[in-house]
């Protein structure tokens, strides 16, 4: 749809449509990387939580930095180094990942800004690495074909940190990156709306991003007239770059405004509108800490595909360590899913939704934060994608001898005939089928044509 211009209210908003580019994507990469990976330990939140009695991060801090009256959050930026920092490198990684699209935090909740800004010295242009992180990744993104988006995490600043008389919070010097002492409860000011309103839109003017991601923070009400304000900014401003661009929100937002998504967590079933799911390569942090618990490739292939099937896109994040390197855990994460998408890529990629996402007894848990509830798949767990006139199984689990596909039986609106061929991405052995009301049973190659899911490809004479 070709919108002349978009009007900051929910109705003008509706006219949006997500761009085929975003929906043919599927996978990209999420970037955690601020003054929180020094301390390196807790989570990204350590900024947050270092004020907070009696958590592990406050006694953490008091024994090994001292009080937080002396040594605060920031005083960790001078040792916020990125010295082995080299964007071209992280990107390389990426595309051989398979991604299509990168997405680096520009501001998380601490206040420092990973980019030059106009409306705030502390920034890493100015102190920590003295370098424009955004503006040098941008570059690295798309010199390599990628899509560039940034996140901005600005409102919760408001509510971030505690103030007392005990910590550097309450300083005024430091107000640019605390934010000026007040209440606990207390709304966020006006000024300090304006500032998030004039911060974002420099983000926008700056990057012209592909895409814009937006945490919580801004559901509080102070924020609810900035929101349609915002959006229609981008969308307008896009207009005028001659873009396709995305908005992902968590919340507050009507569905057709924009891109829902589902923090560590996925959908049962295939929704009418475009989403995706973003989480992390490990469980415990978004930025990198010392000891973290990460995630299987099997994990992670598993999510892609069944977020595919189900009409949604990956933002798979990673959190590089101060020095600006990623952890070879992750690493080799990531190689691990490039491998599979080299082979199965086909069946994930420009493809769209089947009637149904697919068929199997493990059941998905639904909504943000459900992830560590979620079960193993098993072989009998198919997922489908679609593309022209040929349908895609993937099995999440290897079946044996034969991999039965219980949707696609004799009583089903797929019959035999109208299949011109059955093969398995990633090997070239012909396979035998056949037909009967228990589902399309095929024979599977000697040898697995790869690891962790198999895709069946069944070719129609005809479009589906």
């Amino acid at each position: 749809m070709t919108v002349s211009r978009y009007e900051p209210t929910w109705q003008s908003l509706k006219k949006y449509s997500v761009p085929e580019w975003y929906k043919d994507a599927k996978f990209g990469i999420f970037i955690h990387w601020g003054v929180y990976s020094v301390p390196a330990f807790g989570n990204e939140w350590y900024p947050h939580n270092m004020y907070l009695e009696n958590t592990s991060e406050f006694k953490r801090h008091r024994q090994k930095w001292g009080p937080q009256s002396e040594f605060g959050y920031k005083d960790f930026i001078p040792m916020f180094k990125g010295e082995k920092w080299d964007p071209d490198v992280w990107v390389a990684l990426f595309k051989q990942a398979g991604a299509k699209y990168a997405v680096p935090v520009a501001e998380h909740h601490d206040g420092f800004a990973m980019y030059r800004s106009d409306y705030t010295k502390w920034n890493s242009a100015n102190m920590g690495p003295c370098k424009d992180v955004i503006a040098e990744l941008e570059r690295a993104v798309r010199s390599e074909g990628l899509k560039f988006g940034v996140s901005t995490h600005r409102a919760f600043n408001w509510r971030y940190y505690t103030y007392s008389n005990e910590y550097d919070t309450v300083n005024p010097e430091s107000s640019g990156l605390y934010s000026s002492a007040h209440a606990k409860d207390e709304p966020a000011s006006r000024e300090f709306l304006e500032d998030w309103s004039a911060r974002t839109k420099e983000l926008i003017d700056k990057f012209r991003p592909d895409l814009i991601w937006f945490d919580f923070g801004w559901h509080h009400d102070e924020f609810a007239p900035y929101r349609p304000m915002v959006a229609a900014y981008y969308y307008n401003s896009a207009i005028e770059w001659g873009k396709e661009v995305v908005l992902n929100y968590k919340d507050k937002f009507p569905e057709g405004t924009a891109v829902l998504d589902i923090e560590r967590g996925k959908l049962k079933e295939i929704p009418e509108y475009y989403w995706q799911t973003d989480t992390s390569v490990s469980y415990k942090s978004w930025g990198y800490i010392e000891n973290d618990k990460f995630k299987t490739v099997t994990t992670l292939v598993h999510d892609l595909v069944d977020i595919v099937s189900k009409n949604g896109n990956l933002l798979l994040n990673v959190g590089p360590k101060a020095d600006g390197t990623i952890p070879d855990e992750v690493k080799q994460l990531l190689l691990g899913i490039g491998d599979w998408l080299k082979v199965n890529g086909e069946a994930i990629y420009c493809t769209r939704p089947w009637l149904t996402y697919g068929e199997g007894e493990t059941q998905v848990a639904t909504g943000p934060m459900t992830e560590r509830t979620a079960k193993s798949f098993s072989a009998s767990d198919i997922r489908f994608t679609k593309k022209g006139n040929t349908l895609y199984a993937i099995s999440l689990a290897w079946s044996g001898e034969e991999v039965q596909v219980k949707s696609l039986g004799s009583k089903s609106a797929v019959t035999i005939d109208m299949v011109s061929e059955i093969t398995m991405l990633g090997s070239e052995e012909a396979l035998s089928w056949s037909q009967d009301e228990n589902g399309l049973h095929v024979k599977t190659p000697s040898k697995k044509p790869c690891r962790h899911a198999y895709a069946l490809k069944i070719v129609f004479k005809d479009s589906l």
